[in-house]
């Protein structure tokens, strides 16, 4: 897999699809569909928790993966952004980490299968979706103790390890650690993954991609780009990039840092746009795919997608434009780092 990847790489622009989020919104779920049989009689609220719905709505996310790969993708990401027992604790649904991670690969890779059954020419890809969880190992969440963390490197670790077995046992092809805020979180994804391949014997293309918090251009846990980049360089990594909190034209200044210093293919989704007053996003997908042209002209990225507010339109539009430009060249000496 990791050298067909990148052999496709080396050709052109691999495209990334767009937000789950944005699109499950457009369903206008209730409760009962985020139950559905298995957690009707749940005891705790359970709408909102979206890596569900691969259980209990699975044609939904099936759908979505679909628009996606029709608009242009060659990556889609499995419905697993909080598929670790540490973000479903706030559902009570620990116990149901494995089979949200394992039905979600199983969706995304059957529908990856079919599009290239039929369009063999441009194989289609799964990337299992790593989040971040909903806690962070480098910031106590008490102002008044310093000292407290919320989760320990050696519980990040097993929650991301149960979630790659998962993962992995259902299909996917890459490892996406995404949405970055707090390196050391990734760290221990890393760590998790490093020793699934050891145990398992198996490999997997690895990408990382972290996300730049504010106009400060560092991280919540206050590491600039290129520090973000050094903590992470160590991993044979597929690609390294930028994703989310800010839209295109705020991600450019540190996409520009990654793409000349990185030893590695330098991927970005942005958001459309910052979010307004009401929590949504402006951007149309003419107007975001005109910010990422900045991108390709500066020959920044060798993968492109979408973050939240962004739909098929968005992918489509970027798909279109990527491929009038060649993708970001890395040194054969840079990628011999890998």
């Amino acid at each position: 897999m990791q050298t067909l990847l990148d052999q496709i790489a080396r050709e052109r622009i691999l495209i990334l699809d767009g937000a789950m989020g944005t699109m499950i919104q457009r369903y206008k779920l209730e409760e009962e569909d985020f139950r559905g049989e298995h957690f009707k009689n749940h005891g705790s609220p359970l709408k909102g928790n979206n890596d569900l719905l691969s259980i209990t709505r699975p044609e939904i996310i099936q759908e979505i993966h679909r628009q996606y790969f029709e608009a242009g993708a060659d990556i889609i990401e499995t419905n697993t952004f909080s598929g670790t027992t540490i973000a479903q604790a706030d559902y009570h649904l620990e116990d149901a980490v494995y089979a949200i991670n394992y039905e979600s690969a199983k969706i995304a890779k059957a529908v990856a299968e079919e599009i290239t059954k039929n369009e063999p020419h441009k194989p289609r890809f799964v990337a299992g979706a790593m989040g971040p969880t909903n806690r962070t190992c480098s910031i106590s969440p008490d102002v008044n103790d310093p000292g407290y963390r919320a989760v320990t490197f050696d519980g990040l670790v097993k929650a991301y390890y149960e979630q790659v077995q998962a993962l992995t046992d259902g299909g996917v092809d890459i490892l996406l650690v995404e949405t970055i805020f707090d390196t050391l979180n990734a760290k221990a994804a890393l760590f998790a993954i490093q020793s699934f391949f050891e145990d398992s014997g198996k490999t997997y293309p690895v990408m990382i991609s972290g996300t730049i918090t504010d106009a400060s251009g560092r991280t919540l846990s206050g590491q600039t780009t290129e520090a973000f980049l050094i903590s992470l360089s160590h991993v044979p990594l597929f690609s390294i990039g930028l994703n989310c909190a800010l839209g295109a034209k705020e991600l450019r200044p540190y996409l520009q840092i990654l793409a000349k210093e990185a030893p590695f293919l330098v991927s970005a989704y942005p958001n459309a746009g910052l979010p307004n007053e009401f929590g949504a996003y402006d951007e149309t997908p003419d107007i975001m795919g005109e910010q990422i042209r900045e991108f390709l002209d500066l020959g920044l990225v060798n993968i492109l997608g979408g973050c939240c507010g962004t739909t098929p339109d968005h992918i489509k539009r970027i798909a279109a434009i990527a491929k009038e430009y060649k993708p970001r060249k890395v040194e054969l000496s840079m990628m011999e780092h890998r």
